[in-house]
């Protein structure tokens, strides 16, 4: 799933005075016929009778292991996020303010949810209402609740509004860097899926491995959820999330990636020279809708309100600079039915169930690799794509005076580039091409160039592929093998030619032998105490504050490289008095007290990315982040799962760091979806009260 601004990613502001919403169930929640059952790894594993029931336990184990992260969705969710965060707040409530998220989940909640997701979504805020009430000292901000179903439905709509771009699109126009008349990249994930074609048992595999952010808002959090509705479900979803977003039931499961088709457009409109307020569209003046942002914002000592407008123009939401005025204009911005469409997934007992689950076309982005016990495997680049004019560039800025750039019908679910049942046996998805999804003839086509579809291969994709080859049939082993794999392919493929690294001659460049010597004697892999993959690693975090020239050019040059290796040899003798670092000197997986050498480098199929730490180390903050495998047989589903921490956010708690020694040696942890099993492995028992 995607890589962003990871604050706003699962932040939503509203307008702060909202009529209360109350739904109402067939029979009030009775928290006593609701079961948490925590399991060895402190995992909850919810049982109640009806979908509503098992959404409030869902929302009170979540609050329990992470109450303070889910808060943050609710303060945006109330239009307090300012009054907590103060500026940063503020910038946040007005982006939601300026794309009018609270007027459209206004006019659209009643209409467009159905009854049942609505009793989901207010079983999801009793719970937290309840543990809010029963902790009241664990509550952050005064007011914040209670929250409504209308709350989480508008921060779920900026989800989906910052997956589609919209966070990079407003910060290019205020920063000046869109291109006036005349891209967004994410870090990655993996996903999946062998049917019986291509494995040695004749079983189905699935692999669920998104790499998100470690800790925080969008780090996700493990569950098992099980009502007597029909609802088994065991995945990760992030904090506010009523349902699973990836994961497995009974029957099927399925796992998301981050894919990059053309998802949001930038118009430029011309203004009239007197009236700063009228611009020309379709040969006559309009008006630009305005309206008053008032948001209350908390200062060092006082709070204030502070007032900004927001404008509003055919396209929509639209800015005004001193370059000029822009509009965007993105299908997110049209549907509040995302999180339905995932409880629909969730609740899907076969192929037919979950593609029409898919057919709603509520969530704006994301591949999907899907698999089942019925030996069927599918892959889709998902998205709310427009239709668009084939006669204007839709990856530069628009013009924004026609009508002709204004869209309003989205492509079909059937014109999006998807592979079902290929004769291969095998798809698979890593933030590449959805045109290489799976080998020859069965891959998906260009059909229209104005959907924007990525072409690329990356790092991850190219060692699938070489991993794959040799392989007449997959065993088990084999894709746990695949899945931990921790190589580079033979060539890189990174988004500029890295070559010149490797061609530096020692002889030449006496100062740099021994990083040169130990670069070219690496054999590529990703190991804690492997020494050239700590010398890249250092070299790696020299280049990336340099990247944009890079990337520009398309290369590093020579005269580059060997200032590159001079500037990170002199770094690590500053900070460690030697050259020769294995990767787990530098790079660390932290938390709490505890510091383990942490193996895995960027874009690698088992992954990390890290931020400094200290004495010259750095933490890994992104990568490999919850796995989950599994394999469907006769007698279900065989699932093991693995999260980077544990299974709770509290430092206090015994599960805050009982997973690390398991996630730096790549072991998983077993897990079942059978409610019998769940209760004899029982380590706690409880109601949520």
């Amino acid at each position: 799933m995607r890589r962003i601004v990871f604050f706003l990613i699962c932040i939503v502001s509203s307008f702060p005075l909202q009529a209360q919403i109350k739904i109402e169930l067939e029979r009030p929640i009775d928290p006593n016929q609701i079961d948490i059952i925590r399991d060895k790894w402190g995992v909850p594993h919810i049982f109640g009778k009806t979908d509503a029931s098992v959404a409030y336990g869902l929302a009170w184990a979540h609050a329990e292991d992470d109450f303070a992260t889910i808060q943050q969705s609710l303060m945006a969710g109330k239009g307090m996020l300012a009054q907590y965060k103060g500026k940063e707040g503020a910038q946040v409530d007005y982006i939601v303010r300026l794309l009018r998220i609270p007027e459209l989940v206004e006019d659209r909640f009643e209409t467009d949810l159905s009854p049942d997701f609505k009793k989901v979504l207010q079983g999801y805020c009793e719970g937290l209402n309840a543990y809010a009430e029963k902790h009241k000292q664990e509550v952050l901000l005064k007011n914040l609740f209670p929250v409504t179903p209308k709350d989480m439905i508008r921060y779920s709509v900026l989800q989906l509004c910052i997956l589609s771009g919209a966070d990079k699109a407003l910060s290019s126009i205020f920063g000046g860097t869109v291109p006036l008349l005349e891209n967004f990249k994410t870090q990655g994930s993996n996903a999946f899926a062998f049917n019986s074609k291509k494995t040695t048992d004749g079983n189905v595999y699935l692999a669920i491995n998104a790499h998100q952010p470690l800790e925080g808002p969008v780090a996700f959090y493990e569950a098992h959820l099980n009502s007597e509705e029909g609802w088994n479900i065991l995945g990760a979803n992030f904090p506010g999330a009523p349902s699973i977003l990836h994961g497995v039931n009974e029957h099927l499961g399925w796992a998301h990636t981050v894919n990059e088709p053309d998802k949001l457009d930038v118009y430029q409109l011309e203004m009239h020279h007197k009236n700063k307020n009228q611009y020309l569209f379709v040969g006559n003046w309009e008006t630009l809708e305005e309206k008053d942002a008032s948001i209350k914002v908390k200062l060092k000592l006082i709070s204030i309100y502070a007032h900004r407008p927001v404008y509003w123009s055919k396209y929509g939401p639209t800015i005004k600079t001193k370059r000029g005025t822009f509009s965007i204009r993105m299908p997110a911005q049209m549907d509040i039915r995302g999180l339905e469409q995932w409880y629909r997934f969730n609740k899907a007992r076969n192929f037919t169930e979950f593609k029409a689950a898919l057919e709603m076309r509520a969530i704006p982005g994301y591949n999907i690799v899907y698999a089942d016990k019925y030996d069927t495997i599918y892959y889709i680049s998902n998205g709310r794509i427009p239709v668009r004019n084939k006669e204007y560039n839709w990856k530069s800025t628009l013009p924004g005076n026609t009508s002709k750039t204004l869209w309003n019908d989205l492509h079909p679910i059937s014109a999006l580039p998807q592979v079902l049942q290929p004769t291969t046996g095998f798809v698979y998805n890593t933030n590449h091409s959805p045109f290489h999804s799976t080998e020859g003839k069965e891959n998906p086509v260009v059909t229209d160039s104005t959907m924007g579809y990525e072409t690329l291969e990356n790092n991850r994709s190219k060692r699938f592929e070489a991993l794959l080859q040799p392989l007449n049939k997959v065993s088990y082993e084999d894709f746990k093998r695949i899945k931990f794999d921790r190589q580079f392919p033979s060539t890189f493929y990174f988004p500029y030619n890295i070559d010149s690294l490797f061609l530096l001659e020692e002889t030449r460049h006496t100062d740099i032998a021994d990083l040169i010597i130990q670069l070219k004697n690496w054999d590529k892999k990703g190991d804690a105490t492997n020494i050239g993959a700590g010398t890249f690693f250092m070299i790696y975090h020299d280049i990336v504050p340099k990247r944009s020239k890079y990337m520009k050019q398309g290369y590093i040059s020579l005269q580059d490289a060997a200032e590159i290796l001079r500037s990170a040899k002199a770094t690590m003798l500053q900070q460690f008095n030697r050259t020769n670092l294995q990767l787990g000197d530098v790079q660390k997986l932290v938390r709490g007290n505890i510091a383990l050498p942490l193996p895995g480098l960027p874009d690698q199929l088992a992954p990390m990315y890290s931020i400094p730490y200290k004495e010259g180390m750095y933490k890994g903050n992104q990568g490999d982040a919850y796995i989950e495998l599994v394999k469907f047989t006769k007698d279900g589903p065989v699932i093991e799962s693995l999260n980077v921490y544990g299974a709770s956010a509290r430092k206090d708690s015994p599960h805050y760091t009982d997973q690390m020694q398991l996630y730096v040696d790549q072991q998983t942890k077993p897990m079942t979806l059978k409610k019998e099993l769940v209760y004899q492995q029982a380590v706690k028992k409880y109601h949520p009260l």
